[in-house]
């Protein structure tokens, strides 16, 4: 009898001690006596990715190359779409604060100020964790005012030193077929996907001048805008979302007026971004032009040369069929990758910025002495005309 009470009682402490593991699942332990780390445990990240809208292609893959490293990592990051609307996502910097995030990952929607990304950085101050913005580019000042703060993006003007280079040495290698009205001038549209933001100023501007250095220097005249009257040399996107929409409503408008019968045709389209460029191919080929390639890789139609930047797997798909030219690959793998890096110094309770250097391959923006001049990592670009 003895023996059957003392197996009991072990019974009873064990079903005892196996309720006191339960509870709601990943739920930590409770120990407020324990010591808090500076930046938490894996067990305990929390991460928060803001981004400016879901609606971008390029922002699109960027997502999907995170989560897929994020899973790697067995992390389950919480998104959020800002929808183009920068009083949205700051609610949702908030909301998710409120609901324990431990890291800010932001991609700013207003960039043609830095009061946006400077408010981000001053409620993760408040909360005490870590803030890392990408791909659309804040201020060195904002990044500077908080130790816990780092951006990852590309050089903003690199991509429109690249685009304007490829552009002028397509021309000079196709000048007569690209010169329809055959006037010694090329004439030009661009597609500017918003104003004040960094990326689209840069693109806007050495797109057409380094074309231009390209041409004149071989003899050739600089480019034409399509509309000589207009005072601004560009078309933007009015909701500052770079949609393939804007330009096929813009090239819809344009091509009745601009066009081969009228001798004055638009002759080139350039683009800040693969969904504008996608956008114009469009509208060329509701027009009869850019219909693609025959089985043996020649034009089945009149081509008018379309750039863009990006390197989308879509664009990348036009380029191949011949119905786009050529584009700037802006590597949303790479990009992603180096922002998990930054997660994995969190998640591992190092500094942010540990082993972000040249060493380990990160272009990091320095001082001409080559110390560190803010914490921004610049992902490089690179070209794409075809398989």
């Amino acid at each position: 009898m003895k023996k059957f009470f003392a197996l009991a009682l072990s019974a009873v402490m064990m079903l005892t001690l196996l309720a006191g593991c339960g509870g709601k699942k990943d739920e930590p332990a409770q120990t407020p006596d324990a010591p808090q780390s500076e930046e938490p445990a894996a067990s305990e990240l929390n991460v928060a990715v803001f981004y400016y809208d879901y609606s971008d292609v390029y922002i699109s893959s960027v997502r999907n190359a995170m989560d897929n490293l994020f899973a790697g990592m067995g992390v389950k990051p919480n998104n959020y779409d800002g929808a183009g609307n920068q009083a949205q996502q700051t609610d949702q910097i908030n909301t998710a604060i409120s609901n324990g995030a431990n890291l800010l990952i932001v991609n700013i929607v207003e960039t043609s100020s830095p009061d946006a990304a400077q408010n981000a950085v001053e409620v993760a101050r408040t909360a005490g964790i870590p803030i890392v913005f990408f791909n659309r580019e804040v201020a060195d000042d904002v990044v500077n005012s908080y130790e816990k703060c780092a951006f990852v993006g590309t050089d903003a003007p690199e991509a429109g030193h690249m685009q304007g280079k490829l552009i002028g040495e397509y021309l000079l290698d196709n000048y007569e077929a690209v010169d329809l009205n055959g006037d010694g001038v090329i004439s030009y549209v661009m597609f500017k996907g918003q104003e004040g933001n960094a990326e689209a100023e840069a693109r806007t501007q050495f797109g057409v001048e380094d074309a231009n250095a390209v041409l004149t220097a071989a003899g050739k005249a600089e480019l034409a805008y399509y509309n000589a009257s207009a005072s601004d040399k560009y078309l933007v996107d009015q909701g500052g979302k770079w949609s393939a929409q804007a330009a096929n409503d813009y090239m819809a408008t344009i091509l009745p007026e601009y066009s081969e019968a009228n001798g004055n045709m638009v002759e080139l389209i350039i683009c800040n971004n693969d969904g504008m460029a996608e956008g114009a191919v469009s509208a060329l080929q509701g027009a009869g032009y850019n219909l693609g390639n025959d089985e043996d890789g020649k034009p089945t139609s009149t081509v008018i040369p379309v750039f863009g930047v990006d390197a989308t797997d879509s664009a990348k798909q036009l380029i191949n069929e011949g119905k786009m030219t050529g584009t700037i690959k802006q590597d949303a793998e790479g990009m992603a990758a180096t922002i998990l890096a930054l997660v994995g110094n969190v998640q591992g309770g190092a500094e942010l910025m540990n082993g972000i250097d040249e060493a380990n391959g990160y272009n990091v923006d320095k001082n001409e002495d080559g110390t560190v001049k803010v914490a921004k990592i610049r992902v490089p670009y690179g070209t794409y005309t075809g398989e």
